[in-house]
C-alpha cells in the first residue's frame, strides 16, 4: 500500500507540476517467478511474481503501467528503470536480511577478522548481475 501510495503521488505530483520527464525505478522482483532467460521488459506481466515479495512486486510493476497512462493522457515522458542487483555506500550489511553482494562482503569481513575460511553456500551454478549504486545514478541522468 506504501508504495503504491508513493509511486501515484509521485507520478501526480510530476503531472501538476508539468514534468518533463520522469524515471522511476522498478526492481528485478517485479518479473514473474516461473519465467525463462535471459529476462527482458517485454516479460514484465507474464505472471504473477514470487510470493514471497508479491505486493511490493506489483506495486512496482504498476509504475509500469501508470507510465503508459501518464504518457496516454497527459503526454508525460515517463520511463521505469529495472536496475539489476545494486550495491554500495549505504548498503545494508546485516547478515539476516541484506542483499547478496552485502552479505557476501560482510562474511568475507568476519572471516578475515576472525582468520576463519570465507565459505559461500550453494553449488556456484546461480548467475547474478551487480551495479554499483553510483554507476547506476551516472547511466541514470
Amino acid at each position: 500500500r506504501l508504495n503504491l501510495t508513493i509511486n501515484d503521488n509521485v507520478l501526480e505530483a510530476c503531472r501538476q507540476y508539468n514534468c518533463q520527464k520522469v524515471v522511476s525505478f522498478m526492481s528485478t522482483c517485479i518479473f514473474p517467478d516461473v519465467t525463462t532467460f535471459p529476462l527482458d521488459e517485454t516479460m514484465l506481466h507474464n505472471g504473477p511474481p514470487h510470493d514471497s515479495c508479491g505486493g511490493y512486486a506489483y506495486a512496482k510493476r504498476m509504475i509500469d503501467v501508470a507510465n503508459h497512462y501518464y504518457y496516454r493522457d497527459h503526454g508525460m515522458q515517463c520511463t521505469g528503470v529495472i536496475p539489476t542487483n545494486v550495491y554500495g555506500p549505504h548498503d545494508n550489511f546485516h547478515l539476516r536480511d541484506s542483499h547478496v553482494l552485502a552479505g557476501l562482503i560482510h562474511k568475507c569481513h568476519i572471516a578475515q577478522v576472525s582468520s576463519k575460511p570465507f565459505v559461500i553456500m550453494g553449488s556456484g551454478a546461480p548467475l547474478r548481475q551487480f551495479i554499483h549504486s553510483e554507476d547506476l545514478a551516472r547511466l541514470t541522468v
